[in-house]
C-alpha cells in the first residue's frame, strides 16, 4: 500500500524533530513553521526571504532574524541542504537521508532550477574509490545552461 503525501509529511517531521532532540533543542512553533514550508515545497529551492514570506503567512510574527538564524540550525542538524546556485543567494532543500543528492539544472537566463534523479556517476564513483582508496559518502553536481522556455525565447 502507498504512503499518503501525509503520512510521508508526518514520517518526515518526526526524523527531524529526532535530529533536533539529538542536539538537546525544541521544535519551537518558528522552527515548525520553517519545517512546515520545506516540507509543503519540496521541490522548490527557494531563498531565506522565499521561506520568510511564506512562514509569515502562517506564523505572522516571525521575523527575518529567526527565519536566518532556523535556516543555519537546520543546516548544522544536517536537516537541510545549502544550495549555491551562482545567483548571489543562497537556497535550501530539506536533506535526503535515503539516497545519494539529486542533481540540479540550473537556467543561465531566468534562474529557474530543476532537479533529476538519475545516478549516472556510480560507476565513476566505484573507479574513485577503488584509485584512490577513498570512502565516497555523497556528490554534488549542477549542470549550467538554458531552459525549453529560455531556448525557444518565451522569458
Amino acid at each position: 500500500m502507498e504512503k499518503t503525501k501525509d503520512e510521508d509529511k508526518v514520517r518526515r517531521l518526526k526524523l527531524l524533530e529526532e535530529k533536533l532532540k539529538d542536539r538537546e533543542l525544541k521544535l519551537t512553533p518558528q522552527r515548525r513553521a520553517t519545517l512546515d514550508v520545506l516540507l509543503e515545497n519540496p521541490s522548490k529551492h527557494m531563498s531565506t526571504e522565499e521561506i520568510y514570506a511564506l512562514v509569515k503567512k502562517k506564523f505572522p510574527d516571525v521575523g527575518l532574524a529567526t527565519i536566518y538564524r532556523t535556516l543555519q540550525l537546520f543546516d548544522e542538524c544536517d536537516i537541510i541542504k545549502k544550495l549555491n546556485f551562482g545567483d548571489g543567494c543562497y537556497r535550501y532543500e530539506l536533506s535526503e537521508e535515503e539516497k545519494h543528492q539529486h542533481h540540479h539544472l540550473v537556467c543561465l537566463k531566468c534562474g529557474q532550477v530543476y532537479e533529476f534523479d538519475d545516478d549516472l556517476l556510480d560507476d565513476l564513483e566505484d573507479q574513485i574509490e577503488a584509485k584512490n582508496e577513498f570512502k565516497i559518502i555523497d556528490h554534488v553536481v549542477k549542470f549550467l545552461g538554458y531552459c525549453k522556455k529560455c531556448q525557444e525565447g518565451k522569458e
